[in-house]
């Protein structure tokens, strides 16, 4: 007979084993909470460390508040628990939201092992303290997800470190849709409105909200009204046959950086429309090459009177949105286009009260060429009046010019004695000089500013500007080392580089001079063969050629410099190279042409660059020391030679 003792013991193991997992299953949050609600208990009842404490009250107002600790973590089936549970696995509860995180540029970067965000990245960082979106506290609410994306993508060295950059979101908290957010705006768009939550993808994934083709639907998700009127557009009917060359709402209002239309540096804003955003496609000869849209828009437009009138500033001229409307455009054979025939009138209206029927009549895009009646009229009456100006302001200047010489010369004869300034070879330099500066002035602002009348004098063309800039330089560098030699290996040359160079008298005649001129003293100072400005401005020149010569021949031989140094080095000689020319131009201009002709002592013109001599009383005024030096050597016999005419 069987031990009746043996026989209970086996069936209470049996029911024991039975309602384990029963009771496993009635593990209640109070059982959790009894070890991980107190912040100051880092030990549980049997010494462990327990690694995380939870606030009672933060996970009760979560939108986990409703569940058990143990529908989250499944694999704990008693209290104590070994061993230590696994880490939650959100999509056991939110798989769809898991494979769009997965197939996001999140997911893809996590997958790769790079630098990505995670559920409790965005969703709060706390898992016992998800809010609902619908809490304004949560990082997930409206206003909040352009901090919560922030703490990511705001940051310099985060974004670095994911080879990106934070500049899109800083452009977004200064764009119309961040201020506002900043504001407490619930509708103003997000990251998020446009990004969409879980997948987010790259603006090439044709699934993208950012594709260009799905920009349009994106945007109307708040701006409905104007993606109903730009789908009906000819952008938009162009975007919809897949033309990727037509413009959606990024193109014309920028990406993170939308700004306001009223506000003067938006892209949208009336006065960039016209040179900026439109311009962008319009005035080039892609468009035309590919789809037989006339190029050339913003160059005819600047040259109406609308385009005109904005250049001297007007703000109520009309610009290209006046006229063609912005996300309505339609082409002109279109009843519903502003531009159509039967609705100019009513176009032109708008800024023109009482416009007629005649008054729409007539073009405002004049391209020259075309063939109808009014072009070839505005055509010929342009070309008629290019000439008239050629001949009539070259006729004036010929002029002029002659009589000016004339008046010039008679007004040398009468002068009565010189004394020489310059030799000849002096003077020969002088003119290498003259001929070689201007020339690389002109060649030069002609290819730093192919738009500006200075190009008109070379051409069309970037290339014979170029080789005459070149050519010039060659020159001049060809003459600094002459010169070089000449003031080194010639005695005439030593004794003008003594006489040139610096002394402490010079600084004694800035004041002096300025005294006398301010009617400080009655005295102008006697100054030696070199006045200190012939002095400072010789020297210049010399600084200016070395200079302009070094920067210039690394500009030009660029690759080979490159060899010696690194690639940057070109652009700061570039930089160099430019503002050097600027200097010397403004200097030559405002100092030396001032000496030489609008002195009144030398005006019209001090002739000693071209015969190398000088009026003997003018020449006593500036150059005393040296004049009384003549007058010695004229009593010893030594007379310098003198011209008595």
């Amino acid at each position: 007979m069987r031990n009746p003792t043996r026989t209970v013991t086996f069936i209470a193991a049996l029911l024991l084993l039975a309602l384990a997992p029963a009771a496993s299953a009635q593990l209640a949050n109070a059982d959790c909470l009894g070890c991980h609600q107190d912040p100051t208990m880092t030990k549980d009842v049997n010494g462990r460390a327990v690694p995380i404490n939870v606030d009672p009250k933060q996970f009760e107002g979560s939108i986990h508040g409703p569940l058990n600790c143990t529908d989250c973590h499944a694999d704990i089936k008693a209290v104590p628990h070994e061993p230590a549970p696994k880490a939650v696995n959100c999509a056991t509860c939110h798989s769809d939201a898991q494979d769009a995180w997965q197939a996001s540029r999140h997911g893809v970067a996590a997958k790769a092992g790079k630098f990505a965000a995670h559920c409790l990245d965005c969703h709060g960082g706390n898992a016992h303290a998800i809010l609902p979106s619908s809490d304004k506290n949560s990082a997930t609410s409206h206003t909040n997800i352009p901090l919560t994306c922030g703490r990511c993508h705001g940051q310099k060295f985060v974004m670095e470190r994911a080879g990106l950059s934070n500049q899109l979101f800083v452009s977004y908290e200064q764009s119309v849709h961040g201020r506002d957010v900043a504001r407490g705006s619930q509708k103003a768009a997000v990251c998020t409105d446009c990004h969409d939550y879980h997948s987010i993808l790259g603006a090439n994934n044709p699934q993208s909200s950012i594709f260009k083709f799905n920009v349009p639907h994106t945007c109307g998700k708040c701006h409905a009204n104007i993606t109903a009127r730009y789908s009906m557009s000819v952008h938009g009917t162009a975007i919809a046959r897949g033309n990727w060359m037509a413009p959606v709402c990024t193109d014309c209002h920028g990406i993170h950086a939308i700004k306001s239309i009223h506000n003067p540096l938006a892209t949208t804003a009336a006065g960039n429309m016209s040179n900026e955003t439109c311009a962008k496609c319009h005035e080039g000869v892609r468009l035309t090459q590919e789809f037989g849209v006339p190029g050339g828009r913003v160059t005819t437009y600047n040259a109406s009177y609308h385009g005109l009138a904005r250049q001297l500033g007007s703000t109520v001229a009309a610009n290209c949105g006046s006229c063609h409307g912005t996300h309505d455009i339609l082409p002109s054979s279109d009843r519903r286009s502003r531009i159509n025939k039967a609705n100019l009138q009513k176009t032109c209206g708008r800024c023109h009260r009482g416009a007629t029927a005649k008054f729409t009549q007539g073009r405002i895009h004049l391209v020259k060429g075309m063939v109808d009646t009014e072009s070839r009229v505005v055509t010929v009456v342009r070309e008629f009046y290019l000439v008239a100006i050629y001949v009539t302001i070259g006729g004036m200047l010929l002029h002029n010019l002659i009589i000016w010489f004339r008046k010039a010369q008679k007004k040398r004869r009468q002068a009565g004695r010189t004394i020489e300034r310059l030799s000849l070879q002096q003077r020969v330099q002088h003119f290498l000089l003259l001929t070689s500066f201007t020339t690389l002035v002109l060649t030069g602002f002609a290819l730093a500013y192919p738009e500006s009348p200075f190009a008109w004098l070379f051409g069309s063309a970037e290339e014979p500007r170029r080789i005459i800039h070149r050519i010039a330089a060659v020159v001049m560098i060809g003459l600094g080392v002459y010169h070089a030699g000449y003031m080194l290996g010639t005695r005439e040359g030593r004794k003008a580089l003594k006489d040139i160079w610096f002394n402490f008298k010079d600084a004694r005649d800035v004041v002096d001079v300025m005294k006398y001129y301010t009617g400080l003293s009655s005295k102008h100072p006697r100054m030696g063969r070199f006045t200190y400005g012939e002095k400072a401005e010789y020297w210049a020149v010399v600084w200016g050629t070395v200079v302009m010569g070094v920067t210039g021949l690394m500009i030009w031989y660029n690759v080979t410099t490159t060899d010696w140094v690194p690639r940057w080095w070109i652009d700061v000689a570039t930089t160099i190279h430019f503002y050097e020319a600027m200097l010397a131009t403004l200097a030559i201009i405002v100092w030396h042409l001032y000496n030489v002709i609008f002195d009144p002592d030398s005006y019209p013109l001090n002739w000693a660059w071209f015969d190398g001599k000088m009026d003997e009383e003018q020449f006593e005024h500036e150059h005393g020391l040296e004049y009384d030096k003549i007058q010695r050597d004229r009593i010893t016999g030594n007379i310098l030679k003198s011209d008595r005419e």
